[in-house]
């Protein structure tokens, strides 16, 4: 499982021009799932998402995660973040959890969210979205469950 997690001062979600998620101050991230991820590989990136140490404290040292800092979650289905595209110039997504299961995988990913911290939204999965932000910082993430096993 991979997520992209960005520090934002606001973020949405828009499908067919209408709101379907936003956030202010807090983290957007952008999660695919691997075709052998497990529910081990997500409560890994779960623990990591939420325990992420980047909004600044009094000192204005990044000290602080998401629920001391407060502020919300956005997260957003991306199975393009599993893109191969080191062969020639259209990315294989080949490693990439087919729809029916990844679906299933984010509804239970953003469950477990949802049980840990109290604002946290969600884009539609599979849908074609309008995803805008303005990145804090900027601060981007990089968190990849492979590393773990």
């Amino acid at each position: 499982m991979r997520a992209v997690v960005q520090r934002v001062l606001k973020a949405g979600v828009e499908c067919d021009g209408s709101a379907v998620a936003s956030i202010d101050r807090g983290m957007l991230a952008l999660v695919g799932f691997h075709r052998d991820d497990t529910d081990a590989d997500s409560e890994y990136i779960t623990g990591k998402l939420l325990g992420l140490r980047i909004f600044d404290d009094a000192a204005g040292v990044m000290n602080l995660n998401l629920s001391e800092a407060g502020g919300g979650l956005l997260l957003v289905s991306q199975f393009t973040l599993y893109g191969d595209a080191r062969k020639g110039r259209r990315p294989s997504y080949s490693e990439a959890m087919a729809p029916g299961p990844a679906r299933e995988m984010f509804d239970r990913f953003t469950a477990r969210c949802r049980e840990l911290h109290p604002v946290v939204e969600r884009g539609l999965f599979g849908a074609e979205m309008m995803v805008s932000l303005v990145n804090w910082g900027p601060v981007t993430i990089l968190l990849d469950s492979a590393r773990l096993f």
